[in-house]
């Protein structure tokens, strides 16, 4: 029975039941969708606060989503936490700075091309989901779950620019 938790990889069927019933769960118990990309902005507040002070949470977006510490937060910590368990315990866990990939391949890119690309491509994810109102997991998980046709209708959009995106590079 546990052998399976030490295995390479699990079933996506098991996996998608099991990310069901958690946000099942999360519903009941907090009466709030899983997701994530508000705690992205939410900290990237805290960060701002650093450089720009206090003067941030001012900002008309900040006083919509209050940057607070709160369990969605918890999540992602706990989603990187157990990321970092399960490469342990399957025995993939490597550590690299920038790990050599197919992509570096096909783009040809240096150690500071791939550290730029990296970082605009994680500035353009975080604009989409704020401009969706939500990120994949958001509106792919939680939003479908509730039925909402803007989740549907993201989640089409998901795949298709995924396909389309994958078709272009490989």
């Amino acid at each position: 029975m546990i052998k399976f938790i030490f295995a390479d990889s699990w079933s996506p069927y098991l996996v998608g039941t099991l990310i069901g019933v958690l946000s099942w769960f999360s519903f009941i118990i907090s009466r709030k969708a899983l997701g994530t990309s508000t705690s992205f902005a939410r900290g990237s507040a805290k960060l701002g606060a650093l450089f720009l002070g206090e003067k941030v949470y001012d900002w008309k977006y900040y006083q919509k989503y209050k940057p607070e510490l709160e369990w969605q937060s918890m999540l992602v910590i706990g989603i990187v936490i157990g990321s970092f368990i399960s490469a342990v315990l399957s025995g993939e866990f490597n550590l690299a700075f920038l790990p050599q990939t197919e992509f570096e391949s096909i783009l040809n890119q240096n150690l500071i091309g791939r550290i730029f690309s990296a970082f605009t491509g994680g500035i353009l994810l975080g604009f989409g989901a704020r401009l969706a109102g939500g990120c994949t997991s958001g509106h792919g998980i939680s939003g479908t779950f509730q039925l909402s046709i803007a989740s549907w209708i993201s989640l089409v959009g998901f795949f298709v620019g995924g396909a389309i995106t994958a078709f272009l590079i490989f």
